[in-house]
């Protein structure tokens, strides 16, 4: 399957909207913050499954993380409709590995508003395209073992199931993607 490229126009209904994606910047944060924990009440909802850990969501801890370049966002029509943390290492998930040749995933989110238009495959194809001009070798994420949707989206991308691991109260499932050769 192909996958759209970071900016890629996508048919939405009979209209053509762009898709950007872009480095959070500070006065994200709020938008950022509103978006995650949509998304996580939605989940909540929706199975029962506490995404993130209190404290996560925090508007001065998402501030943080952005200030540090963690955020990247999806824009659509110039408002903030996704999500994604990408970051270096991760010994908290991925302990057993040196890491140095990959980089990571994390809090994939979309606006509910805009499911099913393509935003968070955009933002994977975003994550896959930085790693590569990293010289990353891996794309890894995580996420909870019962999410069987949320894990379909990911092997419909190409991610390949690596393995499950216990990490405190979560028992998640890992999977990689190979992004360079």
């Amino acid at each position: 399957m192909r996958r759209p490229a970071s900016g890629e126009d996508h048919r939405l209904g009979s209209a053509f909207r762009r898709i950007s994606i872009r480095q959070a910047m500070g006065d994200d944060t709020p938008a950022l913050v509103e978006m995650l924990t949509e998304a996580s009440n939605w989940v909540e909802q929706l199975d029962g499954t506490t995404m993130w850990v209190e404290g996560e969501l925090e508007e001065h801890r998402v501030r943080s993380e952005v200030e540090r370049g963690l955020f990247a966002v999806a824009e659509l029509d110039g408002r903030v409709v996704g999500a994604v943390r990408f970051q270096l290492e991760d010994q908290l998930f991925w302990p057993d590995l040196d890491g140095h040749d990959s980089a990571f995933v994390h809090r994939l989110a979309v606006r509910r508003a805009h499911a099913g238009q393509g935003i968070s495959t955009t933002l994977l194809q975003w994550a896959a395209d930085r790693a590569r001009s990293l010289d990353r070798q891996w794309l890894r994420l995580d996420c909870d073992a019962k999410r069987s949707q949320l894990r379909a989206l990911y092997e419909r991308f190409g991610f390949r199931l690596h393995s499950f691991r216990q990490v405190g109260a979560y028992y998640v499932s890992r999977y990689e993607l190979k992004v360079n050769e």
